[in-house]
Formats: C-alpha cells, sequence, structure tokens
C-alpha cells in the first residue's frame, strides 16, 4: 500500500516515520548537537551535499526532518523543513529568494508581527513590499508587480482579521510575472485548506498554534510544492540558479531539481547563517500535537461556529466576522477553499467601542486573556493593544483590525460553556 495514498487523518498520525523491526514506536527526541563520523571523506560528501546525514544539529537534526516529513506529507508538499518559530518561517520564506534592491507583494491582511517583519525590518536589509487589499481587482494586483519582484505573500486565513484569502487569484497574478506564492496556512492547517491545489507554491506555518496545540513549544515549518520551476525564471532568482560560492559552487536548481531546490538552500545556506533551528525537544512536542490535528480541528470550528452565531444574535454585540457564518463577506470564498471549517478564532466588537471591549474581557472567567491563539484552551486578546499595537489606526484598519475587535480563539472544551461565559460578561456592560 502507498503510504503517499493514505489520508490526511491517518498522516497526522502515522506521517513522517515509519519505525523498523524492534525501532521506537514513538519518534525518538536525538538530543544530541553533533554527530560521528568514521572518516573525514565521510563529513566531507555532506559538507559538499553529495551525502544524506547530519553533521550540526543547527543546521538539521534526525527528530526535526522527521517531524517537518510528516508536516510536508500533509500539505502535499515535496520537501519541508522545521524552524525556531513562525516568523523564522516567514522570514526565510523571502529572505531565500529576495535580497537587497528586491520587491515583494503582499496582502494586507497579515499577522501583526508579520507586516513589521516586512514593512520595518526587511525594509532595513533593502527588501520592500507592496502592500495590496487582498479583496483588490485582477487588475489592481496585476499593477502592484514590479521588474524586481520576487515573490507574492498571503495568509490563507489572516490573523486576526479572518480575511480568507481567494488563493487562485493571487497564484495567477504570481505566476504571471514568474515568481511563486507563498502562503502562510497556519489558521487553516493542511486539515482545512489544501493551499497547493489551488496554485500556491510555498507555504509557511507557525507551528506553534494548530499544530502544536497545546502551547507547549514554539515553532515554525516551510514546506515546498516542488511545482515551481526555478529554472524557467532563472535570471529572477540566481540564489537557486548559479553557484553558490559560500557552499562548494553548488547551484541548487540543477543539482536538486525544483522538488529539493528551495529548502535544501533555506538549510545549507540561511539556517546555516541565522540558526533559527528548532530543538529536537520542541520537535517532539510538535509531533504529539499533530497526531491530534485533525480531530482538534474538527472541534476548534464546530466551537468557533457555535460562539459566533450566539454573538451574532446578540443585542450588545456590535458585530462578529467569522468565515463560517452566511452573513459573512468570506463566506463563499471559505466554502471553495475551506468547505469543512476555517479555523476555530471568531473576532467581534461590543456596543460601546474599544473601552467596552476591554471591559467585556475583565470580565470573561472561562477564557482567558492571553497573546496566543489557536490553543486548546480558549483565549481572547485585544490586538490593538497588544499584537497590532505598533499600528497606527490607518494601518489598523487597512490591515481588518479596528481598535475595538476582540480576537477570540475557541478553544476545545465544551461549546455551551464558552457561550455561558461570554454571556455573562456582556450582561455587565
Amino acid at each position: 500500500m502507498d503510504k503517499k495514498n493514505l489520508q490526511i487523518e491517518t498522516k497526522c498520525v502515522q506521517g513522517g516515520y515509519t519505525p523498523g523491526n524492534g525501532e521506537p514506536r514513538q519518534v525518538p527526541i536525538i538530543q544530541s548537537t553533533t554527530f560521528k563520523y568514521a572518516t573525514s571523506e565521510d563529513m566531507g560528501k555532506l559538507f559538499d551535499l553529495e551525502a544524506s546525514g547530519y553533521f550540526y544539529s543547527r543546521l538539521q537534526n534526525p527528530t526535526c526532518d522527521t517531524v517537518a516529513a510528516k508536516i510536508c506529507e500533509l500539505e502535499g508538499g515535496s520537501a519541508a523543513m522545521l524552524t525556531s518559530s513562525g516568523q523564522a518561517a516567514s522570514f526565510f520564506s523571502i529572505f531565500n529568494i529576495a535580497s537587497c534592491g528586491d520587491h515583494v507583494v503582499a496582502s494586507t491582511a497579515l499577522y501583526g508581527g508579520t507586516y513589521n517583519l516586512f514593512a520595518v525590518t526587511m525594509k532595513k536589509m533593502g527588501i520592500s513590499f507592496t502592500f495590496i487589499d487582498p479583496d483588490c481587482t485582477a487588475e489592481e494586483l496585476d499593477a502592484a508587480f514590479q521588474p524586481n519582484t520576487k515573490a507574492v505573500f498571503g495568509e490563507s486565513v489572516s490573523n486576526p482579521a479572518l480575511t480568507v484569502l481567494d488563493i487562485e487569484k493571487f497564484a495567477k497574478a504570481a505566476h504571471a510575472h514568474g515568481v511563486p506564492l507563498i502562503i502562510d496556512n497556519t489558521f487553516a492547517t493542511p486539515v482545512n485548506c489544501r493551499s497547493f491545489e489551488f496554485g500556491a507554491d510555498i507555504v509557511t506555518h507557525s507551528t506553534t498554534k494548530y499544530m502544536d496545540g497545546h502551547g507547549s513549544a514554539i515553532g515554525g515549518c516551510i514546506v515546498d510544492s516542488g511545482k515551481f520551476d526555478w529554472m524557467a525564471h532563472a535570471e529572477k532568482f540566481p540564489g537557486l540558479c548559479t553557484p553558490d560560492e559560500s557552499y562548494h559552487g553548488i547551484t541548487y536548481a540543477t543539482k536538486f531539481g525544483k522538488e529539493g531546490a528551495y529548502i535544501t538552500k533555506a538549510t545549507a545556506q540561511l539556517m546555516r547563517d541565522f540558526g533559527c533551528s528548532q530543538s529536537p525537544q520542541s520537535a517532539y512536542y510538535l509531533n504529539l500535537g499533530l497526531e491530534s490535528l485533525h480531530l482538534r480541528i474538527e472541534r476548534h470550528c464546530l466551537n468557533a461556529q457555535k460562539v459566533a452565531e450566539f454573538l451574532e444574535s446578540h443585542e450588545k454585540v456590535a458585530w462578529v466576522n467569522y468565515p463560517g457564518l452566511k452573513s459573512n463577506k468570506y463566506y463563499d470564498l471559505a466554502q471553495k477553499y475551506m468547505p469543512n471549517g476555517t479555523c476555530g478564532v471568531v473576532s467581534f466588537g461590543v456596543k460601546g467601542g474599544r473601552k467596552a471591549a476591554e471591559a467585556v474581557m475583565k470580565q470573561l472567567r472561562v477564557i482567558a486573556i492571553e497573546t496566543h491563539v489557536a490553543d486548546a484552551r480558549s483565549c481572547c486578546l485585544h490586538p490593538a493593544n497588544a499584537t497590532h499595537r505598533q499600528m497606527s489606526d490607518e494601518e489598523l484598519i487597512a490591515a481588518g483590525v479596528p481598535g475595538d475587535l476582540i480576537r477570540l480563539s475557541c478553544g476545545i472544551e465544551n461549546y455551551q460553556d464558552l457561550i455561558n461565559d461570554l454571556a455573562q460578561a456582556l450582561e455587565t456592560l
């Protein structure tokens, strides 16, 4: 039986690792920085990328690679790597193919940390970004490209605006200009959204969220679809299509093909230089979370749907944003790209604005105030006062994060308990 044809639920449990006779049933934690070899020649083959293996855990580690292989199977990609955080994954995904003087097109509906990474930090590195409304027309999107554009970036379901990206529209524009589409699929996860099937080329994750699911370990992941033909646009991607003198003159696109070039370069070059590696212990925790991902996501989405419906009917709630509501502007796109559900996050505002929102949050007893999301435990946050506080009022509105927005992450508790907690908090207004 070909394991590639297994259903995603089975891949969550068994993907990435098949123990041999008498080997550990659970993924082993290889908590070692270094690895022993018999000869210098053996080690040299590893450094020349002529053989597979491990020599230093800053670059690669067996535990991390095993878990990355599982996520790769879940997304349907050709290669993947873990990183120390979702922020590191977002940074690597762009910096692997763009450098000083280059340009990237990105959706305005982004996680605040990602926006700051792109608009401030990477700008200092000489990489410019054009941020465009995800609801733009095809013509407006096309006009955002420049001769030096190297990628397009968006979130399948944005955090916390809950904008559902029209992946096919963005993929079509990216490919028309000879660049890849990078999708942050953190909120939807591969259980709910199959980005590669709609034209995405690279997927990133903050594995800290639903994939871990228990608030145990920070981490990130990058998955390559293996479908983007780098050599067909060789003039745009010299880092992949010309010899890398910092790594023995290897030309990644010719040596590893379109299936392996991108991740190999990110590992051999970026991870070598930046060291944003995930620890084997964290990867082990991540794998434990992945084993129940398909079960948890279903409950997260059920709870969020019930809570959203309750909030929409409450007289003290000004507005509710959840793509599963038929009244939501992204309902049709959600049905197209994520027919089984989007995520467990609901955003809403209460009548009375920003101060009223803060007052309601203070009264919650079951739902905790945390700078987190996509956890087994329900939590909420006021983004304008936390994750997005570096943004101006105009930037908050452009990102779909108005000042009165409460981001509520529904966990896997009983949904009636969550509704009752919200009801008593709202009654205090």
